[in-house]
């Protein structure tokens, strides 16, 4: 199983720039670092936070609107990330993948058809469709079963701690997909 942003395609760079022009429409701070730190939160959860922790009241869904049409805009500059596409093509119809997203399926399937790799994912579970969030293991659970595989069968890819803790909390073996800057790549 795949996280999506960060992991199959290189969206977190243009993730942040989306999050940055949104939120200071409504004069808040965002830093890379945090952007980072929060990495597979969903928007929603994402605003709510910032809201709850700055005293801020920004509408959760208009936010979450704005920051996602942000994001559209960007969509022609999406990449997928080479390694993830080699071993994607390199294992492609001999094991099932899935995607497990904390985006919304609609962000996730845009995404996805960019870089013309939503045909590879027989399941895609995505934020909205469970109910608590990574770190807890719930998403990767789901998508275990939508592919009839066991959790301890399962090989996740994930971008951010959380992921990581997640996969880990659902006995799943994990691999860390490094930051952009890590991958020589700047945002």
């Amino acid at each position: 199983m795949f996280d999506c942003d960060g992991t199959v395609v290189d969206s977190m760079p243009l993730h942040y720039r989306a999050w940055k022009k949104a939120l200071s429409e409504r004069n808040c701070e965002f830093s890379e670092e945090l952007f980072y730190q929060w990495g597979g939160m969903p928007v929603a959860e994402v605003v709510a936070t910032l809201n709850r922790e700055r005293g801020l009241q920004m509408p959760v869904d208009e936010m979450e609107h704005r920051k996602e049409s942000l994001y559209y805009e960007l969509l022609s500059e999406l990449k997928a990330i080479p390694e993830v596409l080699e071993h994607i093509e390199a294992q492609r119809g001999r094991i099932p993948f899935g995607v497990v997203s904390g985006s919304r399926r609609d962000s996730v399937t845009a995404s996805l058809n960019v870089v013309k790799l939503l045909d590879r994912f027989e399941t895609l579970v995505c934020a909205g469709e469970y109910t608590r969030s990574k770190p807890d293991p719930e998403a990767f659970l789901l998508g275990a079963a939508n592919l009839g595989v066991a959790p301890e069968s399962c090989l996740v890819f994930e971008d951010t701690e959380m992921g990581v803790q997640a996969a880990k909390a659902g006995g799943m073996s994990w691999v860390k997909v490094p930051p952009p800057w890590e991958r020589g790549i700047s945002s």
